[in-house]
């Protein structure tokens, strides 16, 4: 346990802070559309590699890119005029003793299903091409990955990156992470089918004071007329505010598609649920971080790490161990109220060993006390690292 480190909190914390900022951009985001086909494209070629290897090859699928269509919504319904199209990034292992992997096909079905299975009214078939881009690997990286799978020995990082993770979450973080987890659920759906699937939610903390702001795309066929839409959109924002009341005691001002204009007949409708289908384009690595939001008051990677490989790729694997341990501190050691957790790589050296892991906790108690017990979790999710490859493929963690 030589390279891990606990170390205190010597900064005011964020929820104590005068101001905050928290956002998360939901399931039918171009940006969460783009990280969420790239997560599903990598676990299916991890299942391909499994069945023709015994093992996952390299591989890395992070570079999704979502160009949006056009469009024309009415109230009571309207058209997708042109097309989204989907371009699906990356390097991978494509065939095997001459022959060839069935890697393209794979990456249209995935994204196909991804889309049937989560924004109900964009058809796969009618308004979205799927354009393949990907290409094998550099040898030198291809033939890292292949040192350590061929020995069945620890992966080595094939970077040298860093991940962080923290917990637990604030106030402001729960109700901005909830609120669009709500907006998107099931049930919230079946008593407003109105609801897209394409939420934007902002927080903003001022003191004591919070102020949500909410954009989500109305779908055009469940909204008769301009004032249907307003009528519905009071209450979508009532179901809103009742989930804010179950969340915090703290003052909420709450705020529903802000950018309508009904005078002008202006208003937030779409055909299909989604932006996507003309005001908005998508990128892999701009949305959430693994931990559900974009958090600019606590500590984050720029890495995407949806669509990496999950056995060796620091951007991926470290940030979502981080956040494990971080929430482990919290969860088993009683003292602390919160973890901050950084690691950082080598490449080429194994993913168990990094250069540092740095625990940070806030306690009102001695260090001394609690030091060993915090080294002991890091060291375990660190020794758990070249088996955390099976809960990626088994989805337990969400990238997006």
């Amino acid at each position: 346990m030589a390279n891990v480190v606990v170390t205190p909190m010597t900064f005011e914390p964020v929820y104590t802070q005068s101001a905050e900022i928290v956002e998360r951009k939901g399931t039918g985001h171009p940006d969460t559309i783009c990280d969420s086909i790239a997560e599903e494209l990598s676990v299916e070629l991890c299942r391909l590699y499994l069945q023709e290897f015994g093992a996952i090859m390299h591989h890395n699928v992070d570079k999704a890119l979502l160009v949006g269509g056009v469009a024309h919504p009415t109230f009571g319904g309207g058209e997708v005029i042109s097309p989204i199209e989907i371009y699906l990034v990356g390097r991978a292992l494509s065939e095997k003793e001459g022959r060839l992997l069935p890697v393209d096909e794979i990456a249209i079905e995935v994204t196909r299903r991804w889309i049937r299975e989560n924004i109900r009214h964009l058809d796969p078939d009618r308004h979205v091409i799927v354009q393949p881009r990907i290409k094998p690997g550099s040898r030198d990286l291809v033939d890292l990955f292949m040192r350590f799978q061929q020995k069945g020995e620890v992966p080595l990082a094939n970077d040298t990156s860093f991940g962080v993770g923290f917990a637990p979450l604030d106030d402001l973080e729960r109700i901005v992470l909830e609120t669009e987890r709500f907006l998107n659920s099931p049930a919230l759906k079946e008593k407003h089918p109105e609801v897209g699937e394409d939420i934007k939610v902002m927080g903003v903390r001022m003191g004591s004071r919070i102020r949500i702001t909410v954009a989500c795309a109305f779908v055009s066929a469940y909204v008769s007329s301009l004032g249907d839409y307003l009528e519905k959109r009071e209450a979508v924002l009532n179901e809103i505010r009742e989930l804010a009341r179950s969340l915090t005691d703290r003052e909420v001002e709450l705020f529903l598609n802000t950018a309508d204009d009904p005078d002008s007949g202006s208003v937030y409708i779409t055909v299909t649920g989604t932006s996507a289908e003309q005001g908005d384009d998508g990128q892999v690595g701009r949305g959430n971080r693994v931990n559900g939001l974009i958090t600019p008051y606590r500590p984050m990677s720029l890495e995407a790490a949806a669509g990496k490989n999950p056995v060796s790729h620091i951007g991926k694997i470290y940030n979502v161990v981080a956040n494990l341990i971080a929430e482990r501190v919290v969860e088993e050691v009683e003292e602390v109220q919160e973890a901050y957790c950084y690691i950082v790589s080598q490449i080429g050296k194994p993913i168990n060993e990094p250069q540092i892991c740095d625990v940070k906790v806030r306690t009102d108690r001695s260090l001394k006390g609690l030091t060993e017990e915090i080294r002991r979790i890091a060291q375990e999710e660190l020794d758990n690292m070249p088996e955390t490859w099976k809960r990626f493929v088994r989805k337990e963690f969400s990238v997006a």
